[in-house]
Formats: C-alpha cells, structure tokens, sequence
C-alpha cells in the first residue's frame, strides 16, 4: 500500500477540492469542503479499498492524511 494511492483514494471523496491541494502533510479536518458526511464517505472508502474498519475516533485523533494512513496501515497488518 503506497500513500501517493492512499491520498488519491481520499481526494476522490472530495468534489469541489483540487488533488493538488492532497498531500501526506494536508491538515484535512481543515479543507473548506471537509464535513462529516466526507468523514463518513472515507470510512466507506477505506473499508471497501483497504477492508479496513475505521471508527470516529481514528477519524478526529488523525491530523494530517498521512495520520490516517498509518492508521489504516496498522490495521491491515493486524
């Protein structure tokens, strides 16, 4: 699993937020367009690309989507 897929995964739950503005520094509870229903929306993603079972609390104790992707990384391998 590769962070530039990763990141791309994520971008694509965002509509109106350019994939340039996606990096593994990207503080993405602060992206205008952001909201609970694009939390949700990861969630989703991450369980149908990854199979992995994110919850609310992986979701608001990651900062930046490298976070979350460690997150993610951790749980496959468990």
């Amino acid at each position: 699993m590769e962070i530039k897929e990763f990141i791309e995964h994520f971008a694509e739950q965002f509509d109106d937020t350019e994939l340039s503005e996606f990096t593994p520094e990207t503080v993405f509870h602060n992206l205008e367009e952001y909201s609970s229903l694009i939390a949700l929306s990861i969630i989703a993603m991450v369980d149908e690309e990854y199979g992995v079972a994110l919850n609310a609390n992986d979701m608001s104790s990651s900062v930046t989507i490298e976070d979350l992707f460690k997150i993610v990384k951790t749980k496959i391998n468990d």
